[in-house]
């Protein structure tokens, strides 16, 4: 896996400058999609740690997320500084416990497994009043800006999401340079070979399913944060498809991959209305033509 070139880390970060110059000149309609956009990427980009790091598909990964989430609901008002750690360690021993698990199988039994994991989980919050009830629940936001006024938060969010997603990136782009980011990137290409040289295969791969999930534990707070809202729908498989069809538009193979493919996902769902009615139609053929025309992705155009 692949961090931009230095000019498309440099386009990526003119685009977070125009990201972040968004409250002045747009309202916050537009800075709260922003908003959607760059959760999105945040998830996508923790499951790319997974998929194009150690070459694992896990479907367990929206329960993190909805975990993340659900840890603000559970804490209440208090300060951020408090919730979104929380939120990344719980998240991080749901993984430890699902990936220890189900790092025993391989290939389609993996995913399988992790598939009924994730099914317990949202269950879990779906059929019990732990999460407040299948429908729902609008949260107390943590402590964090409650000075500003109801006008100003869109931005607030807006800038705080985007700063988030750039320290989640360039974690990652200095992780995947290390012995431990080149060992994940060893086991993708040939496992036997790696564990032949005396890797400790399963120890790697359980440390990047609990890291990833982690960071889904901090995309999951700041979605909650964000909408003020969290229901059992942030837990379901599909939360993990759709990162995976996000990491497969922008690039199994590029770091930068799923950032991407979050935006270009999110416009899709956005004005796909406004040309037909039948949208998912529409985006179905779009995401199709993609798959069979770009073959590594968006990020694979300017390579």
């Amino acid at each position: 896996m692949i961090g931009a070139s230095r000019r498309g880390n440099l386009l990526l970060a003119l685009a977070g400058l125009a990201v972040a110059s968004m409250p002045l000149w747009t309202g916050a309609y537009h800075m709260q999609l922003a908003s959607t956009a760059l959760i999105a990427a945040m998830f996508a980009l923790s499951l790319q740690l997974l998929v194009g790091g150690a070459g694992l598909v896990s479907l367990a990964h929206a329960g993190f997320f909805g975990l993340g989430a659900y840890t603000v609901y559970l804490l209440g008002p208090v300060s951020v500084l408090l919730s979104l750690p929380v939120a990344a360690l719980t998240a991080a021993v749901a993984a430890l416990g699902i990936g220890a698990l189900s790092l025993r199988t391989t290939g389609f039994f993996f995913l399988m497994t992790t598939l009924a994991f994730g099914q317990m989980l949202f269950f879990l919050f779906h059929d019990t009043p732990l999460g407040g009830g299948l429908d729902g629940v609008f949260i107390q936001r943590p402590d964090l800006i409650w000075v500003v006024s109801k006008a100003q938060r869109p931005a607030v969010f807006l800038l705080l999401n985007l700063a988030v997603l750039a320290a989640m990136y360039a974690g990652l782009w200095l992780l995947m340079r290390t012995l431990f980011g080149h060992a994940l990137l060893g086991i993708k290409a040939n496992e036997h070979r790696m564990r032949a040289m005396g890797h400790d295969v399963q120890r790697l791969k359980l440390a990047a399913f609990v890291l990833a999930g982690a960071l889904a534990g901090v995309a999951g707070h700041m979605a909650a944060l964000t909408d003020a809202f969290v229901s059992p729908d942030l837990l379901g498989w599909h939360r993990s498809a759709e990162a995976l069809l996000m990491i497969l538009l922008g690039g199994i193979g590029a770091l930068h991959g799923p950032i991407l493919g979050a935006v270009a996902l999110t416009l899709l769902e956005e004005f796909s209305p406004l040309i037909t009615e039948r949208q998912r139609l529409v985006e179905g053929l779009v995401i199709l033509a993609a798959v069979l025309l770009l073959r590594r992705g968006l990020a694979g155009i300017a390579r």
